[in-house]
């Protein structure tokens, strides 16, 4: 696909497994040619397709003990995958990360490195991506970042970056907010209004973008992250809990957060008999004390040292339901959206939620399980944790974040313009939370966010240096020193990161317009897709560089002269600059050379490039003179002037040949006719002088062409 576009390749390296996602992009240069002025004010834009995502399990963590496995027993899968949808001849230059998350934060420092260091000695060593710096490309990064990749992630789907005009949640706000929840670890991200903003302006991070025209954009925001509270780390509390709780006996566990009936062992394997002597769950599926039971797991109770705080005495600022209207990933739209149904739901509605939980997980779990059977690829495990999972996000949501409860509470008073309405409304973002799953077809995950701050990177910018590079740190002007770049350059590198194309290179832009007219050709139907090929033809005529254009016009003329056998008496001009002159016009005249001969007589001259068939080809009479014959050599598009000695041709004998190859004595064209000039050494010994009152002999030559340089 030449330089047209750009790949990037990210694993997601999480608790459960690691995923690997592929974007591609067009190439800055290429994606400002022809934009209007709205798309040079806009990100890049990526794509991507559900063929270009795979996950396996399970996570690069629980290769810790065995950091050698984790490349040709679980990478190599994935690199497989990314080689079927990356072009062989853009690999190199394609950027590989591997970004692992909550599961590896989990791990002893010692294992982290020695896995990271691992997996970027493999696919340095076994694949051609590039990947120049491995502290750059192979990290264990925060939840705090992680949580900001999502923000971006979110808002450059929703087009809160792009269009904010469209976008306006009142107070000038008009980014949405960010909420993810995985195995291991929650995160949040969001804009705080002006007020908060200002109050808390050390707690938010710089964010550096920079649009196609290469202007810079920024924002401030929050983000946090809780380890420890995703679904299955919160499960784990919770179990424990429950045995503290009934420590003193031998029985069943009660557990109110399974269906009623369920057994499971403490870590959630099902059991069909009761266990004596090895601790089992046994559902009762009641989901009013599962909530109970479930919300000491927030941390409310903890100590906060910088007011406001949400989770585990974690400090947030304040957060306006009025303007920060967020969207939840992952969990937030896995456990909505899962065995509760609601796939349609275009809005998340508390009560209507809430009642769906009750009846589902009151049900036997024999009645559950009857049905689970009659549907293909359903997995029970998914179905005996969905009300766990429910009530924990429920908890998290209402009691922790404060987010209103929809349907039940009253909601703050929604100030958007009447276009913000109608988009909100459109795709029911109009709410203070929406879980979502992809938006206009793509999925929100922070590896988007991640490739979409890399894309930026790749956009020269206007001042033509690194003043405001992209990427986030501390909130503070210029370039903070904990600064985190995108890890791409606007300067063209090669997989080490050594820059290698330059910027003036005219081929470059040649090839990206060829590959434009070939996109367009391929779209069209077959009497098209010629037409196109036509063009194609003619536009490397006319825009290829000089020296090539010559080249080429050379060797064709020269065919031509060589296959055709021309008629007598034709005085046209021939080969393939006579078809320039039909397509394009006669030269002007301001423009020609003209050649004078010096005084002598003309019939002491003639042309002779080679021999001819016919001696009477292309004669014409030069005025002043009589008529005389002229011979043309036909092997060269060149002919050299000549001594005729007539005392030799009384006698039969060929006439002595001396050469004259100073270009001051070569025929050239004119308008209409063309003159001949001695050349200077022979012009000096008097050879040929004549009265300067005779008018000079004109020759028409229709194989010579205009000499394009001297």
């Amino acid at each position: 696909m030449g330089k047209k576009w750009r790949w990037g390749v990210i694993l997601d390296a999480g608790s459960s497994g690691t995923r690997l996602h592929i974007y591609r992009w067009k190439d800055p240069e290429k994606a400002r040619k022809g934009a209007s002025k709205e798309d040079l004010r806009s990100l890049p834009k990526l794509v991507t397709e559900k063929k270009w995502t795979k996950k396996i399990r399970p996570g690069v963590s629980t290769f810790g003990d065995n950091v050698e496995d984790v490349g040709p027993a679980h990478l190599q899968k994935l690199i497989d995958h990314a080689l079927k949808i990356v072009p062989e001849d853009k690999v190199q230059d394609t950027p590989i990360f591997l970004m692992a998350t909550a599961g590896m934060r989990l791990l002893p420092q010692f294992q982290q490195s020695a896995l990271t260091r691992e997996i970027c000695s493999y696919l340095q060593r076994t694949t051609r991506f590039s990947l120049p710096d491995c502290n750059l490309h192979i990290q264990v990064i925060k939840g705090e970042t992680e949580g900001l990749y999502g923000w971006i992630a979110s808002n450059y789907l929703l087009g809160g970056f792009d269009r904010p005009n469209e976008h306006q949640h009142g107070k000038g706000h008009h980014t949405y907010g960010f909420l993810d929840m995985g195995g291991a670890s929650a995160q949040i991200a969001f804009a705080p209004n002006a007020t908060e903003a200002e109050k808390h302006s050390d707690d938010l991070k710089l964010l550096r973008l920079r649009t196609l025209d290469g202007s810079p954009s920024e924002y401030k925001v929050f983000t946090a992250t809780w380890l420890g509270f995703g679904v299955n780390q919160a499960r784990a509390s919770y179990v424990k809990n429950l045995e503290d709780r009934y420590a003193n006996t031998d029985a069943e566990l009660p557990d109110p957060c399974l269906p009623k009936g369920l057994r499971t062992t403490l870590g959630g394997d099902p059991v069909n008999d009761r266990q004596y002597g090895i601790p089992t769950l046994i559902g009762t599926g009641h989901f009013d004390e599962c909530l109970q039971l479930t919300y000491p797991l927030l941390g409310k109770d903890k100590p906060c040292e910088d007011n406001p705080c949400l989770l585990n005495g974690q400090h947030v600022p304040a957060i306006d339901f009025n303007v920060n209207h967020f969207i939840g990933v992952s969990e937030y739209w896995h456990t909505t959206h899962g065995v509760f149904g609601g796939k349609g739901d275009m809005a998340y509605d508390f009560t209507t939620y809430q009642q769906r939980v009750k009846d589902y997980c009151g049900q036997d779990w024999n009645q559950i399980q009857s049905k689970i059977n009659s549907q293909e690829n359903k997995d029970p495990k998914i179905a005996q944790e969905a009300c766990f999972k429910a009530s924990w996000l429920i908890n998290v949501l209402h009691e922790g974040i404060g987010v209103p409860r929809i349907g039940l509470e009253k909601l703050p008073t929604t100030n958007v313009s009447k276009g913000a309405l109608e988009h909100a409304k459109e795709k029911g973002f109009l709410d203070p939370f929406k879980p979502v799953d992809k938006i206009d077809g793509i999925e929100v995950s922070w590896t988007l966010g991640k490739m979409v701050l890399y894309a930026a990177g790749q956009i020269p910018p206007i001042t033509r240096d690194d003043r405001y590079p992209v990427g986030f740190g501390s909130n503070v002007d210029g370039t903070p020193h904990d600064f985190q770049f995108a890890g791409s350059s606007w300067r063209p590198s090669n997989r080490y990161g050594n820059h290698t194309i330059d910027d003036n290179d005219d081929d470059g832009d040649w090839d990206l317009d060829a590959e434009d007219i070939l996109d367009k050709a391929k779209s069209n139907s077959t009497t098209g897709f010629f037409a196109f090929l036509l063009i194609l033809v003619l536009f490397l005529y006319l825009f290829r560089k000089r020296d090539r254009r010559m080249r080429v016009y050379s060797r064709v003329n020269s065919a031509l002269r060589r296959q055709r056998r021309p008629s007598k008496g034709s005085g046209g001009v021939r080969g393939l600059s006579g078809l320039a002159t039909k397509i394009f016009g006669g030269r002007p005249s301001g423009g020609a050379y003209e050649r004078v001969m010096e005084d002598g007589d003309a019939d002491h001259f003639e042309l002779s490039g080679g021999d001819s068939s016919d001696d009477n080809e292309y004669s014409d009479s030069s005025d002043g003179s009589g008529s005389s014959t002229r011979r043309f050599g036909l092997s060269s598009g060149l002919a050299t002037p000549q001594i005729v000695d007539h005392h030799h041709y009384h006698h039969g004998l060929a006439s002595p040949t001396v050469s004259a190859l100073d270009r001051s004595g070569l025929v050239v064209r004119t308008d209409s006719r063309e003159r001949l000039m001695l050349p200077p050494h022979l012009a000096l010994s008097g050879v040929g002088r004549r009265s300067r009152a005779a008018s000079p002999t004109r020759l028409k030559s229709p194989l010579m062409t205009p000499l394009e340089e001297t």
